[in-house]
């Protein structure tokens, strides 16, 4: 399956109040984390973080793995969306740019733990997916930074 048609293959199983969100700014003053699209990919991207470290702390669950993946992919379309959406408004930050980063950095992520030779490999590959989905929240989180 192409790229495109998996980000929209996500997108359409997305929440549409999610989803239906514009390039429309909110009013004056209100921060991207507190936006439904931004609190959303925070959201997830924490809860699959935790998962992530919980398979580092105990084991990895290869049968959990496929739901997983969909729900990490899922992640991926929705930092792209967020990527579109301050695009659109023309931002100018590294957000957009990390989103879309971050969006087209999963799938190899997901991959390198998916195709480990052995245990080290896959616990590399854990931690590097664990530091992404780390930065996925932070990055939103951060204050912004006045303008250098």
């Amino acid at each position: 399956m192409s790229c495109g048609l998996m980000i929209a293959a996500a997108l359409m199983m997305t929440d549409p109040a999610v989803t239906g969100t514009t390039a429309t700014p909110p009013p004056a003053g209100t921060p991207v984390a507190a936006e439904p699209l931004f609190v959303d990919i925070v959201s997830r991207s924490q809860t699959l973080k935790g998962i992530v470290d919980g398979w580092i702390e105990t084991g990895f669950d290869a049968a959990a793995f496929a739901g997983f993946r969909r729900d990490a992919e899922a992640l991926a379309a929705l930092d792209m969306q967020g990527h579109v959406t301050l695009r659109e408004r023309d931002v100018d930050g590294d957000l957009k740019c990390i989103l879309r980063g971050i969006s087209e950095d999963m799938p190899g992520r997901l991959d390198a733990v998916q195709n480990a030779s052995d245990e080290r490999e896959r616990g590399v590959a854990l931690s590097e997916l664990s530091h992404l989905l780390d930065d996925n929240a932070a990055v939103i989180l951060a204050p912004p930074q006045p303008a250098s």
